[in-house]
């Protein structure tokens, strides 16, 4: 019998799969969509050239084809996510850019329409903490009352050295004004963290873990660095290499962070996805399923649970 409550499958700390069908009863798929926004560290607000490990794909590298109206993107992949799970229902999930980079108008145009698909269970929008002033945290809460809804929030490191480094565009305290901002609101916040970034020492990124750890939050996605070509990561790292994460390493400290992260708290990620034609480093991330695998054996040998030393 499973000891940690929140998994199905015997795993150590709180899965997503469990999250969704304990909630919903049933299969449910996120279907990434490209709503064609910018970013204020993009557009020259806060900055140019958008974070240096980005993509021009504004971390949509799997998001719907920006082309493509919303309406067709969301039916080209979840036709064939039905093909795979004939009874499967959906989150509409804004990945790419920041999608609450807009006046409300807009936002309401691009969120709106999937409130009546029948088969969207809820919508997740991915968005930075400066694009979070009252009046949006106004309009999100009347979103969320109209649907289940679930915004990602981009923090990646507390440290401010490393955010000014990878132009970010914003420090820690931005980040805790709005996610302080959207839990007023009693909005569900998952939020994103980097583990890898230029310079950031294992006991660095175990602080942000922990910091992470103390505040109000539902979900958590952990992610490696990935280097691209063609980003700014990639020719800082050319033109003045930096140490890169080890496979081990990695998957050590992620272990050590869930100890201190509690165990209520939905873990949607603890590895990334990169387009592997693109991906300069680590070429480790690749076999995804066994990272994975390995800090299951990680956690069982030291006998880690999510939460354990809270």
């Amino acid at each position: 019998m499973n000891q940690f409550p929140y998994s199905f499958d015997n795993k150590r700390y709180h899965t997503y799969n469990y999250f969704l069908k304990n909630k919903y009863q049933q299969k449910i798929a996120k279907v990434s969509l490209n709503a064609g926004f910018t970013c204020p560290n993009r557009d020259g607000t806060s900055g140019k050239g958008g974070c240096i490990f980005c993509s021009d794909k504004g971390s949509g590298d799997f998001a719907g084809n920006i082309y493509d109206s919303l309406q067709k993107q969301f039916l080209d992949v979840s036709s064939i996510m039905r093909q795979k799970w004939p009874q499967c229902q959906f989150i509409a999930y804004f990945q790419a850019n920041t999608n609450t980079y807009a006046d409300i108008e807009r936002l309401r145009k691009t969120f709106e329409p999937f409130i009546n698909y029948p088969e969207v269970v809820g919508i997740a929008i991915a968005t930075r903490p400066d694009c979070l002033s009252e009046e949006v945290c106004d309009y999100l809460y009347e979103l969320s009352l109209k649907c289940d809804l679930y915004i990602e929030l981009g923090l990646q490191t507390i440290h401010d050295t490393t955010a000014q480094l990878i132009n970010r565009g914003h420090n820690y305290q931005t980040f805790l004004d709005g996610l302080s901002r959207l839990r007023k609101r009693n909005i569900d916040v998952c939020v994103h963290i980097i583990n890898g970034l230029p310079y950031e020492t294992y006991d660095m990124m175990l602080e942000t873990a922990k910091a992470v750890g103390q505040l109000d939050i539902q979900g958590l996605k952990i992610h490696n660095l990935f280097m691209l070509k063609n980003t700014a990561l990639h020719q800082m790292y050319l033109q003045k290499p930096f140490p890169l994460m080890s496979r081990e390493t990695y998957i050590s400290l992620v272990v050590e962070q869930l100890s201190y992260i509690p165990s209520h708290v939905v873990i949607e990620r603890l590895t990334g996805d990169a387009p592997i034609n693109d991906l300069v480093e680590p070429l480790w991330s690749i076999k995804k399923v066994t990272i994975l695998n390995d800090i299951d054996k990680l956690m069982k040998e030291k006998d880690i649970y999510q939460g354990c030393l809270l």
